[in-house]
């Protein structure tokens, strides 16, 4: 990993055979972010991706064991119960260019991914939602 800080943004460049979650969490704690959103793009092989079932209150998981293309990987960072907690979602190209998308689970990269994070001098909380199940935005 490679990692530069630009004003209010750091770039980051993950090589292959980074898991992508790890990584982010590793900026996260070597530049102190708090509050963040997070945009990429890359290449990657073996990434398993989830969808929330609002009537189990669970994620259904689909790996994806092959070599994808990341064409777009968003989200953002906020703290629950005082730990980083990341939201990312992913959509992925195979080489006949079907695409898949949901909630980056896990994902290693294949070749490269290049990843912007904007950060925000604020901190950004969650809570559980009871309504949903899902932790969302609270402050």
């Amino acid at each position: 990993m490679l990692t530069k800080n630009v004003n209010d943004t750091i770039i980051v460049r993950l090589d292959k055979g980074e898991e992508i979650l790890a990584s982010l969490h590793a900026v996260c704690a070597e530049y102190g972010v708090r509050a963040a959103s997070i945009t990429g793009i890359g290449a990657v092989k073996g990434t398993t991706i989830g969808m929330y079932d609002m009537e189990t209150g669970r994620y259904s998981t689909l790996p994806l064991p092959g070599f994808m293309e990341l064409t777009n990987l968003s989200g953002n960072v906020s703290a629950l119960d005082g730990e980083t907690y990341l939201h990312i979602h992913v959509t992925l190209a195979d080489e006949n260019g079907h695409a898949f998308g949901g909630h980056l689970k896990e994902a290693f990269i294949g070749a490269t991914a290049e990843i912007f994070f904007t950060v925000y001098d604020t901190n950004i909380d969650r809570a559980r939602d009871d309504a949903t199940g899902l932790n969302t935005f609270h402050w």
